[in-house]
């Protein structure tokens, strides 16, 4: 039977660590401070969601310490809910954008099993889908003042994730495909660039998104009532940690060395026009 009773909404199941919250955020701005640095420095611009997404986690974090005086208060709650939630679909984004450039570098457009312009268009397009269930899920939920609410709310947002989790599944199949078949096939344009590289430290990225993604599936399978929320270490460490060492991983793509050649966007943009 529905329980549609009224609920007095409690926004924290603990007080939100004063320290942990300045700390996350100061170095999240730090990391975001030097990702835009590169960003513009080598006009990378396919990376501009990275830096987005770093200033999400920074004041998400910072909404946590401003939280820690005032568990009542509604506005903090919100910031570090929806802004920490979100963060990791726009870090999702540059490293779609990534691998589509990376096959155009090397001239591997047939290695791959979905061509590169439709890399970015079909997992962008999944990662919008995904930023915005999980909004829309994060909006209910704050809204919430009955119980059924409250499920709807979690419902949507789990379900937002695990579509998360599945479009980034896919994505590391695309990848992987890719890399085993230039691998075996290397190109001559692949000795041009350290595609390796590259490649490595976007499974790292994406390993780190998936464990963050997993474990926030479980967090909202669990409920309000499970350990993970209410644990606060278990947000650092699985959340915090995860997306420090994509930051960090990441810094490395600010290379306009991986941009595609000019005759590779002529080719792409006479595909457009047949």
């Amino acid at each position: 039977m529905a329980n549609s009773e009224p609920v007095e909404w409690k926004l924290w199941s603990y007080t939100p660590s004063l320290a942990g919250g300045i700390i996350a955020a100061i170095i999240f701005f730090i990391l975001t401070g030097f990702h835009a640095f590169r960003l513009v420095q080598n006009r990378t611009w396919f990376c501009i969601p990275f830096v987005i997404g770093g200033l999400f986690e920074a004041v998400g974090y910072a909404g946590r310490a401003a939280a820690h005086n005032d568990t009542e208060a509604k506005i903090p709650y919100i910031i570090q809910s929806v802004l920490i939630l979100l963060a990791p679909i726009l870090f999702a984004a540059s490293i779609y954008m990534i691998l589509s450039r990376l096959i155009l570098r090397t001239d591997s457009t047939s290695l791959s099993i979905v061509r590169p312009r439709w890399v970015t268009k079909i997992f962008v397009c999944g990662d919008i889908l995904c930023f915005f269930v999980q909004s829309g899920g994060a909006g209910m939920l704050v809204q919430a003042d009955d119980q059924d609410a409250v499920k709807r709310g979690e419902n949507v947002i789990l379900g937002g994730l695990i579509l998360q989790i599945l479009v980034f599944g896919f994505f590391v199949v695309v990848t992987g495909v890719w890399h085993r078949r230039l691998g075996d096939r290397p190109t001559v344009a692949a000795n041009e660039v350290p595609w390796k590289k590259y490649i490595w430290l976007l499974y790292a990225a994406s390993a780190c998104i998936t464990i963050r993604n997993t474990c926030r599936v479980v967090e909202y399978a669990l409920g309000r009532d499970g350990y993970l929320l209410t644990h606060e270490w278990t947000l650092y460490f699985y959340d915090f940690l995860p997306m420090i060492i994509t930051l960090t991983v990441c810094v490395a793509w600010y290379d306009p060395n991986i941009s595609p050649r000019k005759h590779a966007d002529f080719e792409i943009g006479m595909t457009h026009s047949r």
